[in-house]
This record gives structure tokens, C-alpha cells and sequence, in this order.
């Protein structure tokens, strides 16, 4: 059975994907690119971060990339002025929680956040959260898990479950507290 081809238009390319493909998918695809900090293609697919968003013609408000599918004539626009704005938005409620000891991090310079909040003018100081202390979580042998420096991404708790088959740690607590952890 032949799989329906779907025709779009991003940023005014016009691109033909496969039935059930995701906006961003069809972008990547297409060689337009857009930003995600949660995405993991089959493993984490929950568009948490917000930094896919793109407008869609017709639609009510900003779409998630990652998890939106395509439709047979859509039009979407990647980086208008609205668009651009929401990701910044999003990256500076993201830094309002996290450490931001950026300097003295091994991932410094290699880091998605940080390049992003390099290409968007981000600083970290417009919006202040309460900033949790957690101890570095040791544990286990292959990793530690530094919950300060956590945006909430889920990606390690989506594979836990997917990649190690255990699931043993997802998001703990409400609001300015919740972060990653094991239940109890």
C-alpha cells in the first residue's frame, strides 16, 4: 500500500513528506532548521521546551513543531517576528530556574542552550525564579545527574524508560520545585 504524500509550504519552500510527519520533521526534511532542546526523534517527542514553535496559517496560535503534524496544504513560517519573539520568551522562562554557571560547565561551549541563548540575545536576567539547590545525584556509576542545571526537558527520563527499559526517574514536585528524580 503506497503511503499519502502531503504537500506544504515552509518559509515559502513548497515540500512534499510522507502522511503523519511532524512540522518539524517536514523542516529538517526540507534543510530548514528549526530549534528544539527536547526533541529526541522515537524517544522523547513531548514538545516540553516550546523552542519548535512556529506559526501555522490558520491557526489560532503558535504551533510545537515537534509534535504537530502536517496537514495537505499548510502554510508555516518559521521565523516571523512573532515566532522569534515566543522562542526567546521561552529560552528566559527557561534560565529563570537554571544555575547559569555556564563558565565552569564540562558541556560549555558544546552546550544546545547555550548556543541557543547566544543566537537569540539571550541573558538570563530578565525573569528570576526561585532557584532550588539540589545535591549532584551520583548514583550510579555511567552518570550524575545535576538537577541544578535541569530545564526539564525530560529527554534523560525518556531514555530511562525507552533506551534502559527501567524508568526509574521522571519529573518530582510542583511549580519552581519540580524537577528530575526517583519517586520517594
Amino acid at each position: 500500500m503506497e503511503q499519502k504524500m502531503i504537500n506544504l509550504t515552509i518559509d515559502n519552500i513548497p515540500v512534499t513528506v510522507p502522511e503523519g510527519t511532524t512540522v518539524l520533521e517536514a523542516a529538517r526534511s526540507a534543510g530548514i532548521k528549526i530549534p528544539s532542546l527536547c526533541f529526541l526523534k522515537d524517544v522523547n517527542e513531548i514538545g516540553s521546551c516550546r523552542i519548535c514553535v512556529v506559526e501555522v496559517k490558520g491557526a489560532r496560535s503558535l504551533v510545537t513543531a515537534c509534535v504537530y503534524p502536517v496537514n495537505e496544504g499548510m502554510e508555516v513560517v518559521t521565523n516571523s517576528e512573532k515566532v522569534m519573539a515566543a522562542r526567546k520568551t521561552n529560552l528566559e522562562l527557561l534560565l529563570s530556574t537554571h544555575d547559569q554557571n555556564c563558565l565552569s560547565c564540562v558541556r560549555s561551549t558544546d552546550c544546545e542552550l547555550q548556543r541557543l541563548c547566544r543566537d537569540y540575545g539571550v541573558n538570563g536576567q530578565r525573569f528570576v525564579g526561585t532557584r532550588e539547590r539540589y545535591a549532584l545525584d551520583e548514583s550510579a556509576p555511567h552518570m550524575i545527574r545535576d538537577n541544578n542545571k535541569c530545564i526539564l526537558c525530560r529527554r534523560c527520563v525518556a531514555a530511562c524508560r525507552e533506551n534502559q527499559a527501567v524508568g526509574v526517574i521522571g519529573p518530582t514536585e510542583r511549580g519552581f520545585a519540580t524537577h528530575i528524580a526517583c519517586a520517594f
